[in-house]
C-alpha cells in the first residue's frame, strides 16, 4: 500500500484528467470502428445461408450442449450468454440475420456457453464476483462524488477512500472479463474454422475473425477506461495524504 501511495502521490489530478480524456477518445474510435465493422459484415451473407440462431444451435449441439436455449432479445448489440438461465440471448439483428457478423456473434456467445459447460476457470471466477460487483457499482455512484466534496470542504478522506476501493473492485472485474471474452472468441473461431457447413471460405473466416477482434477491443478500452477513472479519483485521495 505504501508503494501505491508513493506512486499515486506523483500523479496530479490534472494529469489523471488528461489520461481520462485520451482513453475516452481511444474508446470512441474503437467503438466507432467496431460498429462500422459490424455494419459492414452484417451486409455480407454467409454462403451457407444459415441464420445466427441456426449457427448457435449447431455450435451448442456440436459441443454436446442440449440444455441451453437460444432466444431472441430486443435491442442492438445486446447479445449475451446468461449462465443462470442457461440461455444464449441474441439480438434481433443477429438471431434472424444470415450474415457473417451474425455467425461470428452467435458463435462467440456460444463460446461462453461452452466455457460454462466446461467450468472454465476465469468464467467461474468472474461469475462468483458478480454479487460483490453489483454492490460495488452501486456504492461508487454516490461515494465518489460525496467523497470529493467532503475532501475539499472538510478534509475528510474516508468516504472517498470507500468509493476508490469500490471502484478498484469494479476495475479489477473489467480486467477479469478480458480473458473470458478472448477465450470465447478463440473457441468460436476454432469451431467456425472446422465447420465447412457454416463458414465455407477462408475469406468468410477472416471477416468473422476481424469482427470478433474489434468486439474484443471494446472490452479492452472499457477496462482501460475503468483504470483511468480509478487513477483519477485515487489521485485526489493520495495527493491529499501527501499534502
Amino acid at each position: 500500500m505504501n508503494h501505491i501511495s508513493l506512486i499515486m502521490g506523483y500523479i496530479a489530478p490534472n494529469s489523471a484528467w488528461f489520461l481520462m480524456i485520451i482513453v475516452a477518445l481511444v474508446s470512441f474510435i474503437v467503438q466507432w470502428r467496431f460498429r462500422s465493422k459490424f455494419k459492414q459484415y452484417s451486409e455480407i451473407g454467409l454462403m451457407s445461408g444459415l441464420s445466427g440462431q441456426e449457427v448457435a444451435v449447431k455450435m451448442l449441439r456440436a459441443h454436446g450442449i442440449f440444455d441451453v436455449q437460444v432466444i431472441c432479445v430486443e435491442g442492438q448489440l445486446t447479445d449475451h450468454y446468461n449462465p443462470e438461465t442457461k440461455t444464449v440471448n441474441l439480438s434481433t439483428d443477429v438471431f434472424y440475420s444470415r450474415s457473417i457478423a451474425a455467425a461470428a456473434v452467435a458463435a462467440h456467445e456460444c463460446g461462453h456457453a461452452v466455457q460454462h459447460a466446461e467450468a472454465y476457470g476465469w468464467l467461474s471466477f468472474r461469475s462468483a464476483m458478480v454479487p460483490a460487483i453489483n454492490v460495488a457499482s452501486t456504492i461508487t455512484q454516490w461515494t465518489l462524488f460525496i467523497g470529493i466534496m467532503l475532501l475539499f470542504f472538510s478534509g475528510n478522506p474516508y468516504v472517498l477512500a470507500i468509493g476508490v476501493a469500490a471502484l478498484a473492485l469494479v476495475t479489477f472485474f473489467s480486467f477479469i472479463t478480458l480473458p473470458v471474452e478472448f477465450d470465447a472468441s478463440r473457441r468460436a473461431l476454432a469451431w467456425l474454422d472446422n465447420n465447412y457447413a457454416v463458414v465455407q471460405t477462408g475469406q468468410e473466416h477472416e471477416m468473422a475473425k476481424d469482427a470478433l477482434w474489434w468486439a474484443a477491443m471494446t472490452y479492452v478500452v472499457a477496462a482501460l477506461s475503468a483504470l483511468a477513472t480509478l487513477v483519477y479519483y485515487a489521485s485526489f485521495l493520495f495527493n491529499n495524504r501527501r499534502n
